[in-house]
């Protein structure tokens, strides 16, 4: 399977810099709405991931405080804010992290979810602040981020 013909159009380099997607002010924005109506978006995040897929809340049998799933979760976050612009590492890491994933039995189409659940999340917490703009941006991104889930192998990706 050849991955260029594969990457979406805002995946893109300039000059080997990543440049700011164009829909990184509205995702920035949905954050900051989020950050106004709720604390802490992990209980929420990790419900909704575990009524979809109950199969893996065994994985967190350890976690009996949440600050695993805190941490996994801000990370998250942090990878999104990165991809959405400088794009330093992001793309890689996520490459990484489905396949350390599927070392903790955790699906690759389990994983590929993960960003979604984020985003499902987001529209109901900001409810009509949810504006079309921020859907766009979100629906844009899941594409983007899903193409490095898709292709791990980063020998398939080197130029993107």
């Amino acid at each position: 399977m050849d991955a260029d013909r594969e990457r979406p159009a805002s995946v893109h380099l300039h000059r080997g810099l990543a440049l700011p997607t164009p829909y990184a002010d509205r995702i920035t924005e949905s954050f900051e709405l989020a950050a106004e109506r709720c604390e802490d978006l992990t209980p929420l995040v990790y419900e909704r991931l575990f009524a979809d897929h109950p199969e893996m809340q065994p994985n967190f049998w350890r976690d009996t405080s949440g600050l695993i799933k805190g941490e996994m979760l801000a990370r998250v976050i942090e990878a999104i804010f990165d991809f959405i612009d400088a794009r330093r590492y992001a793309h890689h890491l996520i490459q990484c992290e489905v396949v350390t994933h599927a070392g903790y039995d955790v699906p690759p189409e389990v994983f590929a979810t993960f960003f979604g659940t984020v985003a499902a999340t987001m529209r109901d917490v900001l409810g009509e602040a949810w504006s079309p703009a921020i859907d766009g941006a979100w629906t844009r991104l899941l594409t983007d981020l899903d193409y490095y889930v898709q292709h791990p192998d980063q020998s398939q990706t080197a130029a993107a």
